[in-house]
């Protein structure tokens, strides 16, 4: 399984991309792939810095996609912002993250980390404290996500 992750500068530019460039581009891939999923995300906030979609400095992402329960999104993104947020941003070895939005009530959570190891002592220290004080289990109603290592020859 491959996690490929684009930042746009504007939606301007992403649909300028889509309507002259990607077609021709997916022709040429035809056959590389299969079961593709595409999502297109909003940046609503950081987490930690501001956001540089640079990976050089760290060797995982953590990526988490939420569904949340429509009357649940805002307090959801709340949590995200007052809970979550600060908990990731005070742990060692944590770069810098996004937190994005889809129509539809669906979220992604994306923290880079400076190595596995890091990211091991934030979840076996943190996770069910703060999902029990963001009231996360009410908010979702479903999750995916995953611990991608980030392979240095990928990065462009």
């Amino acid at each position: 399984m491959a996690h490929v992750f684009a930042f746009w500068e504007s939606r301007a530019f992403y649909d300028s991309f889509m309507a002259r460039s990607h077609d021709r581009l997916a022709a040429a891939q035809s056959g590389t792939f299969k079961d593709q999923q595409v999502r297109l995300f909003d940046h609503r906030f950081d987490v930690k810095t501001g956001f540089e979609p640079r990976f050089t400095d760290a060797d995982l992402v953590r990526v988490a996609h939420c569904k949340v329960h429509e009357e649940r999104a805002e307090h959801f993104a709340l949590m995200q912002e007052k809970v979550w947020n600060p908990a990731m941003a005070g742990s060692p070895g944590m770069t810098r993250g996004l937190f994005g939005e889809a129509p539809g009530h669906e979220f992604l959570i994306l923290s880079m980390w400076q190595s596995a190891a890091e990211h091991g002592k934030y979840r076996e220290e943190r996770i069910e404290r703060l999902a029990l004080r963001a009231q996360t289990e009410a908010d979702i109603a479903a999750l995916t996500g995953d611990i991608v290592d980030l392979e240095p020859s990928w990065i462009v």
